[in-house]
């Protein structure tokens, strides 16, 4: 019989827990604002019961500012007892497995196949994460600190499975449960498909970050968009690349939990109207909704699971056209659904159409609108009866990765502004204390820039409000540089404005009006080229004219050069068309928030010394430098076992996974050669597992004694693959100049390794790709060179494949 024992925590809520029982009942239903009730009998949930034993580290919460020190130390220290983290054994990790396998299948029940098996697995630690993650949203709530949001377009995220079970310490309890079960817990984990929710560094970066925050008790969430078909999937083939759809929710994601409760209006279009009290209201249009799908993110070694909060949209059923549809017109019946359903489709839409851009742009707009409406409405439920809103940023940091959330600037404001009927200077201190911008790039041409016209027809009010920034912006460089200089100061305007290619505002009209010139006599040495030419030409046309005359006979006609011929005429200049009406979003970002940070100390030096050298001569303080890093978790501990191995073997500790820097302990084992003698054989075994790879993925057969050549990043012209090929090329040219015995003496055995996706519509990177297949086909056959060299393409690059690269790699490419 189950015996249960209910204990009552500090904030109300109860917990239960069992012991010697089949089960045990865990509360996860939420109230309409995402808090937790208190248990009631008519509302538990069966879930198995796990046998437990503490870890190591303890449940508590840094504040992301420097308030509320002491008030969260003290309920951290009240709360460790009741969420330290307990990992279950393996005989009771594999009866939850079973479990699910039965009660919350995917699959027809006749066999536990290993798709059905890496389900039935994510399902159960997904038990454990819940907990965490309930437990760590009600933990947030009771504080009400500060917490920040990371808004991003990307998330380059990987596998969960071996992630989660690793930050949990569960791994080796998993692989025994699985090996009960007649299952590899390796081979499982490969049954996972990569998530398809970003491509490159900067959606690497994102997911990085939400596992450092994670890690280090920091009360954060992340936001993006849910892609159904990714980017693409990468196919190589004679051609080149080609892309199809990715194809990672086709059998549903078993890590997600879709917020139903949690859905917010997203309106497109429509006008703008002003009230006799001047308040606006943005009316009419296209309306459709976002809905919440919530993933949870394990911190490494603590009960800390915070949350990654991915938008789908969809719109309204009643905007289903039902009458239409029965009288044939299937597709004009659903043109709103899919006009909705859309917007989240594809990673990085195709934007050479103006559909595309289009696009685009709804599915930025969406991000920062769904995410803002849902942080308000978080800020007003904590906030309780009275809300201060000159307090939001106090509880509030949005964090802009990149310039694609940057409408979130505009988009605060305006339901600052429209909706919770704030002054316009009141909004704008706000927004500008709680928002902060990443920039990633040093091009200028990649700095992104979108039609003024398209924003003022697809979002009216916030176009009004980047206006009106704008302005203000104007009359800050104005009061900076004064009117004196008047080229300085149209300098200064040409670069820092919001709006480029746009007239100045009527308040500023006349103020690089330059002088007209007088109308004085000119002296004939100063007459411009154009009088010149005229009277050039008149003088030509009298000498045409004597000749005529003298070729003229008697009492008859020439025909002239000019009846015969067009003659000479003046050439009319082409009419020069008007420079396109531009808002610069990177300028709006450095305007609208408080920081802005590069990603690399000399990047950051770059962003001040050149791309934003004016905004940082007029706000320095704003500046600063936010290294990127990796989380040494799954970038060593957990995709490179044997290495990690290694290090804690010679470093005395695990310390270096949550301290890296204990890693320079490893320096005075340097000229070690038992040490050597390890990692040369770790890195062996990596380098096996990436032969193994290539051989499945493309055919060839590659020696892991030869050393492995890496690159591997989005394929761009600014990445310098095509350097990098070209001098591949040369290698081996060089090489068939040589005699057999020349060549193995003069060049060290080398399997150069690329990897990575080009956009579909970007062409001449599709044709890097091509040429670095095409030499990999020539290289790869040639029997003269054998081993001395390959050129391998790995097709469709993801986290999982850099999993299995990056431990094996002894030269990485990083081209500048």
């Amino acid at each position: 019989m189950a015996t249960w024992r209910y204990s009552t925590m500090p904030g109300g809520a109860e917990a239960v827990s069992s012991r010697n029982a089949v089960g045990r009942f865990v509360d996860f239903s939420h109230g309409g604002g995402g808090g937790r009730r208190v248990i009631k009998s008519d509302q538990l949930m069966l879930i198995r019961k796990w046998q437990l034993r503490p870890v190591k580290r303890s449940f508590s919460v840094r504040n992301v500012s420097s308030e509320q020190q002491q008030k969260v130390k003290d309920l951290v220290t009240q709360q460790q007892g009741s969420y330290n983290p307990f990992p279950p054994d393996a005989s009771s990790i594999a009866s939850s497995i079973k479990y699910h396998s039965e009660f919350t299948p995917l699959f027809s029940p006749e066999k536990f196949d290993p798709p059905k098996a890496f389900f039935a697995t994510a399902q159960s630690i997904r038990d454990a994460l819940i907990i965490n993650w309930n437990a760590t949203y009600d933990y947030y709530e009771r504080l009400n600190v500060k917490q920040a949001y990371y808004l991003s377009m990307e998330f380059l995220q990987g596998r969960a499975l071996l992630n989660a079970i690793g930050n949990l310490g569960l791994t080796g309890a998993y692989a025994e449960a699985l090996s009960k079960l007649g299952h590899n817990l390796e081979n499982i984990a490969s049954q996972e498909p990569d998530a398809a929710l970003g491509n490159g560094g900067l959606g690497r970066l994102a997911s990085c970050f939400l596992d450092s925050l994670a890690t280090l008790n920091y009360p954060a969430w992340g936001y993006g968009l849910r892609y159904r078909y990714g980017l693409f999937k990468q196919r190589i083939t004679k051609d080149g690349q080609e892309e199809v759809a990715e194809n990672w929710l086709e059998m549903s994601n078993p890590w997600e939990i879709v917020r139903n409760d949690v859905a917010y209006p997203i309106k497109f279009y429509g006008k703008v109207l002003t009230d006799s009290d001047g308040k606006k209201h943005w009316i009419g249009g296209e309306d459709i909704q976002a809905v919440a799908y919530d993933v949870p993110i394990p911190g490494y070694e603590t009960k800390t699971t915070i949350n990654l909060r991915l938008w789908s949209t969809k719109a309204p059923s009643g905007d289903f056209d039902l009458s239409v549809f029965n009288s044939g017109k299937h597709t004009q019946a659903a043109e709103a659904l899919y006009n909705a359903e859309k917007i989240c489709y594809v990673l990085y839409p195709g934007d050479e159409s103006l559909e595309g851009k289009i696009l685009r742009l709804k599915q930025q707009y969406t991000l920062c609108s769904a995410s803002l409406q849902d942080i308000i409405a978080r800020f007003e439920r904590r906030s309780g009866a009275k809300v201060k809103w000159d307090e939001f940023p106090d509880k509030v940091a949005v964090q802009m990765n990149d310039t694609h959330p940057t409408l979130c600037i505009p988009e605060l404001m305006r339901i600052l502004i429209d909706v919770k009927g704030l002054s316009w200077n009141e909004a704008w201190n706000i927004t500008q204390r709680t928002v902060a911008y990443t920039n990633h790039t040093v091009l200028p041409e990649a700095l992104e820039k979108w039609s003024l016209e398209l924003m003022e027809k697809l979002l009216p009010r916030h176009m009004e409000i980047i206006e009106m920034v704008d302005e203000e912006l104007i009359r800050t460089i104005v009061s900076e540089h004064g009117k004196a200089d008047s080229n300085l100061l149209e300098k200064k305007l040409k670069q820092m404005r919001i709006l480029e290619n746009v007239e100045l505002p009527a308040a500023f009209s006349d103020l690089l009006v330059k002088p007209k010139k007088s109308p004085v006599a000119v002296p004939s040495d100063e007459l411009g080229e154009s009088e010149e030419e005229e009277e050039a030409e008149a003088e030509a046309e009298a000498e045409e004219e004597k000749e005529e005359e003298k070729l003229k006979p008697a009492g008859g006609k020439i025909k002239s050069v000019k009846e015969g011929t067009q003659g000479k005429k003046k050439k009319i200049p082409e009419p020069v068309p008007e420079p396109p009406k531009l808002v610069r979003m990177a300028n709006l970002c450095v305007v609208g928030g408080h920081a802005v940070n590069g990603v690399a100390a000399i990047h950051s030096e770059i962003v001040k010394d050149e791309v934003f050298n004016d905004f940082f001569q007029l706000w320095p303080e704003k500046f600063q430098n936010k290294t990127n890093g990796v989380t040494p978790r799954r970038w060593i501990r957990f995709c490179n076992p044997e290495l990690s191995k290694i290090i804690t073997r010679w470093t005395g500790s695990e310390d270096w996974v949550l301290n890296t820097e204990k890693l320079s302990e490893l320096r005075k084992f340097a000229d070690n050669e038992d040490l050597q003698i390890q990692w040369r054989a770790a890195k062996r075994s990596n380098k096996l597992k990436v032969a193994s790879l290539i051989k499945e993925r493309t055919g060839y057969i590659v020696s892991p004694d030869s050393m492995f050549d890496i690159q591997v990043k989005r394929i761009h012209e600014y990445k310098r693959q095509l350097l990098n090929i070209l001098g591949i090329v040369y290698r081996y040219k060089k090489m068939k100049e040589m005699s057999a015995s020349e060549r193995k003496k003069k060049f060290v055995p080398r399997v150069c390794i690329f990897g990575g996706k080009a956009f579909a519509t970007y062409v001449q990177a599709k044709r890097i790709v091509k040429f670095i297949t095409d030499v990999g086909a020539t290289v790869n056959h040639d029997p003269d060179i054998g081993d001395l060299l390959k050129v391998i393409f790995v097709p469709d690059y993801n986290v999982s494949v850099a999993e299995l690269l990056i431990p094996a790699s002894e030269l990485s490419q990083h081209i500048r």
